[in-house]
């Protein structure tokens, strides 16, 4: 199984590709950011976003997706940027008919790295670990993507027996 996890963003969106092998085990595929420039206005932005998100997804046919639930505290403003991103990706993954799950920065954390309030060092440290990189995964919206991606593949075992059961 192939899954996309994706940490959106309007300035830069991580995006990374984690396949479950057949003994259980987790692949690296592909990781990288889009980014888009701050002088471009916002509808063309996104459209970036949209296009180069929609050819990653044409390449890779992921058969699952997850991405980073919006999480703010007192950054209004980035919180609707990142909101706008979020949608344009929502957006490519249902016309590319990819089933999506959405997790928030603490569930990830805890999936990853076994405490919610892990800081992002750890998170790529153990992106790392799990991946079997020789070096730590950068940038850190290309890190937090896999760290969704893996996050996704660990509780898809559970979401079967949940879905199983109602």
């Amino acid at each position: 199984m192939l899954v996309i996890g994706i940490d959106p963003g309007t300035a830069s969106t991580g995006y990374g590709f984690v396949q479950l092998t057949a003994n259980g085990g987790l692949e690296l595929v592909d990781f990288g950011v889009i980014t888009t420039l701050p002088n471009l206005p916002m509808p063309d932005r996104l459209h970036l976003l949209y296009n180069q998100l929609s050819q990653l997804l044409t390449l890779h046919q992921p058969n699952s997706g997850a991405v980073e639930k919006l999480y703010f505290q007192r950054n209004v403003s980035t919180a609707i940027s990142v909101g706008q991103a979020r949608g344009v990706t929502l957006l490519a993954l249902a016309e590319a008919g990819v089933r999506v799950s959405e997790y928030s920065p603490r569930e990830i954390k805890q999936a990853i790295v076994g405490y919610g309030g892990a800081e992002k060092k750890q998170i790529q440290q153990m992106v790392q670990t799990l991946l079997e990189m020789e070096t730590l995964p950068e940038p850190d919206d290309a890190a937090d993507a896999l760290a969704i991606a893996i996050c996704h593949l660990h509780s898809l075992p559970m979401r079967g027996l949940l879905e199983e059961t109602s």
